[in-house]
């Protein structure tokens, strides 16, 4: 029996606690690339330790995840080119949708956002297109 959404679902539960907690106790939307924007940029220097922790807790809770239950098989490519240029790639598009997923897509939308759902919409045709590009058309992932 396949289970795997159960990790999406559990995953998607716990951005959508952290997001509610950062909400409740900054008043502030918990979008990574502003919080990870204003350390690159400086323009975060007053809160500089909340958002190094926050985005800490970004890369150590899923690995603590892994660890607990014993790693998880993904599918990504083994072409690093590939992974650091569309890495660069989300870098840009969250700059020029003025947020990323986090922000729009899961503050946007709980709170009924036009912007956070058009640009959800956005993100997902993109991401959709991306896949058909890159993997069915060149072969490239």
């Amino acid at each position: 029996m396949q289970v795997d959404w159960i990790y999406g679902l559990v995953g998607g539960g716990i951005i959508g606690l952290a997001a509610a907690i950062f909400l409740l106790f900054n008043a502030r939307i918990m979008g990574a690339s502003g919080i990870i924007g204003g350390l690159v940029d400086g323009s975060g220097k007053s809160d500089w330790t909340e958002r190094a922790l926050l985005i800490a807790g970004l890369f150590l809770a899923p690995a603590f995840g892994a660890l607990i239950m014993g790693g998880s098989e993904t599918n990504i490519t083994g072409n690093y080119g590939v992974i650091v240029a569309a890495g660069l790639l989300v870098g840009v598009g969250t700059r020029l949708a003025n947020g990323c997923t986090s922000g729009h897509g899961v503050c946007g939308i709980s709170r009924l956002s036009l912007r956070g759902i058009v640009a959800t919409g956005f993100y997902i045709v993109a991401g959709g297109l991306t896949v058909v590009i890159f993997k069915h058309l060149l072969g490239v992932i």
